[in-house]
C-alpha cells in the first residue's frame, strides 16, 4: 500500500468519537478546531427582515450520530438549514444556522434540506416540519483519522519538519485526486466521513515523500504511522577537512539521474532527504565544486566539500 520501502502501520482502535474526552478522539478541539469546514456554495444567506424562529411553526430537533446505533453527538455540529427551492441567483436560501450538538429549530411548516457537518465529515437530509414538535437525526457515517510518521528504528520525527495532506481515495481520468485537508499536523484527529483517503506524508520540503491509501471506519479513530526511509544533511564548502564553512556559497543538488532538485544560498545548505545517492555543486566566486555523497536512512551527517582543485569542475563543462 505504500509507494517505496515505507511500511504502515494501522491501529484500528474500537473506540468511537463520541467516547469521553480522555480518549484520543474525543472532542479533540486541538486536533480539529483549526480546521476550515468545507465550503458549502449553493446556498444563500438568510436575508434580515426573515426571522429565523417562527412562533407558529412546530419545533424541530435535529441530531447527529457516527453510526446508526451510535449516541448523539453532544458538540463539535455545525447546522445549517436550507429551503429545498433555488433563488433567483440558482443558490439554496439558508434559513438557519446553529453550532453544538443536538439542535432545536422552530420554522414554519414546510420542507427543508439540513445540513450537518462534523470537522470534515457532514450529511445532508431532507426533513419536513408541520405544526406539531418532531425529532430528526442524520447518520454522518464517519470516523477520525490520526497521522504520524517515523525514521528507521521507530525514531521520532519532529513535527515542524513533518506533515500530511489527504486527498480523496479514487483518482479521476487525468490520475489527480481532489484534495480534502492540507497541512495536517501529527497527531492531531481529523474527522472523515467513512471511507478510503490517499495520504501523502512529507519531510522536509524535498522529497522525502511516503504515499499510502488508509480507510477510515464509522464510529473509529485509524491511527496510520508511516516510515521515512530519510535522512537529513548538512552541506558546507571548506578549505580543509574540518574547516569553517566558507559564505556566500550557491548550492546546487542533483539527483542519482542528474537532474538538479534543489538550489540554497548561505555557507550552510541544511535539508531533508531520501535515501539515495546524490550529487552536491558548490558555487563560491567564480570556483565551482562538486562532491557525490550517499543519504542512508536514519544517518543525519555532515558533508563537507573541499575548496580544492581536486573537487573542481570547469564551468565551461557541458556547454555548447
Amino acid at each position: 500500500m505504500f509507494e517505496g520501502t515505507s511500511r504502515l502501520f494501522l491501529i484500528w482502535l474500537a473506540v468511537a468519537l463520541f467516547a469521553p474526552a480522555s480518549m484520543a478522539m474525543a472532542q479533540n478541539a486541538d486536533g480539529i478546531g483549526n480546521l476550515k469546514l468545507p465550503d458549502i456554495s449553493s446556498y444563500a444567506p438568510p436575508k434580515g427582515e426573515t426571522p429565523l424562529a417562527l412562533g407558529g411553526g412546530g419545533a424541530i430537533t435535529l441530531s447527529a450520530q457516527l453510526t446508526d446505533k451510535g449516541a448523539d453527538i453532544t458538540r463539535g455540529i455545525v447546522w445549517r438549514v436550507f429551503k429545498p427551492e433555488a433563488a433567483g441567483d440558482g443558490k439554496l436560501p439558508m434559513v438557519a444556522s446553529a453550532h453544538g450538538g443536538s439542535a432545536v429549530f422552530q420554522l414554519e411548516p414546510g420542507s427543508y434540506l439540513v445540513h450537518a457537518s462534523y470537522g470534515r465529515a457532514g450529511a445532508t437530509k431532507r426533513i419536513t416540519v408541520g405544526k406539531d414538535a418532531r425529532r430528526e437525526s442524520l447518520v454522518l457515517d464517519a470516523g477520525g483519522l490520526k497521522l504520524d510518521a517515523v525514521l528507521s528504528g521507530g525514531v521520532r520525527i519532529p513535527p515542524k519538519k513533518l506533515r500530511f495532506s489527504i486527498y480523496e481515495g479514487t483518482a479521476d481520468a487525468n490520475g489527480d485526486r481532489a484534495l480534502i485537508i492540507p497541512d495536517v499536523e501529527p497527531n492531531s484527529v481529523v474527522r472523515l466521513n467513512a471511507g478510503v483517503y490517499h495520504v501523502v506524508s512529507t519531510y522536509g520540503a524535498v522529497n522525502a515523500v511516503i504515499r499510502s491509501d488508509i480507510r477510515v471506519e464509522a464510529g473509529k479513530l485509524t491511527e496510520a504511522t508511516v516510515e521515512h526511509r530519510a535522512a537529513e544533511e548538512t552541506m558546507k564548502l571548506v578549505r580543509e577537512t574540518g574547516g569553517e564553512a566558507i559564505a556566500d556559497t550557491s548550492w546546487s543538488l542533483l539527483n542519482e539521474s542528474g537532474d538538479p532538485i534543489k538550489e540554497a544560498v548561505g555557507a550552510f545548505a541544511s535539508m531533508v532527504l531520501a535515501e539515495g545517492q546524490y550529487t552536491i555543486i558548490a558555487k563560491n566566486r567564480d570556483r565551482i565544486y562538486q562532491k557525490d555523497f550517499t543519504v542512508v536512512a536514519g544517518q543525519n551527517q555532515e558533508i563537507e566539500v573541499l575548496a580544492t582543485e581536486a573537487s573542481a569542475i570547469d564551468p565551461e563543462e557541458g556547454a555548447d
